[in-house]
């Protein structure tokens, strides 16, 4: 059943008025596929625009503050915790994981895949003078913890 529509097929923001508030966690990735030449100028910290990776971790946890003003009908959150780690993968990828957690009514998977997702576009935007043909891919919910549907894995891949 596809909660975000009401009895006529509107689109309405569901109703968590009477949900118990619950520890829910949700934890997403996303991946970039680069030149091996961007992603060791971005590891050996030779990036004319800095460090691509402290940039990349600030956006990732602004934009998943920000998941309600992105995402239409997704609920503001009071998120308790964003953590956002990035990580070269063999010598042409980075691998990004977003892990946010807080007490609410509503689950925080958005907020996880916004986050990783917006850490995966600004690596594209500082590297893009470097490497255009960058790919930012993968970009799934890895696992969720609470509320009533319970728990959820992701199938490894």
């Amino acid at each position: 059943m596809l909660t975000h529509l009401d009895s006529q097929g509107r689109a309405n923001m569901v109703d968590v008025t009477d949900k118990a508030v619950t520890f829910r966690e949700a934890t997403a990735e996303a991946f970039v596929r680069m030149l091996p030449e961007t992603l060791q100028m971005i590891v050996s910290g030779g990036h004319p625009k800095g460090d691509v990776f402290a940039v990349a971790r600030i956006a990732g946890i602004q934009a998943a503050k920000k998941t309600s003003d992105l995402i239409p009908l997704c609920h503001p959150l009071m998120l308790t915790s964003v953590k956002v780690e990035l990580n070269a993968e063999g010598e042409d990828r980075v691998r990004i994981v977003a892990r946010c957690k807080l007490s609410g009514q509503t689950g925080v998977e958005m907020e996880a895949l916004t986050a990783a997702s917006v850490a995966a576009l600004t690596i594209y935007d500082m590297c893009k003078a470097v490497d255009r043909g960058m790919i930012v891919e993968g970009v799934r919910v890895l696992e969720k913890l609470g509320g009533k549907s319970g728990h959820f894995q992701a199938d490894a891949s």
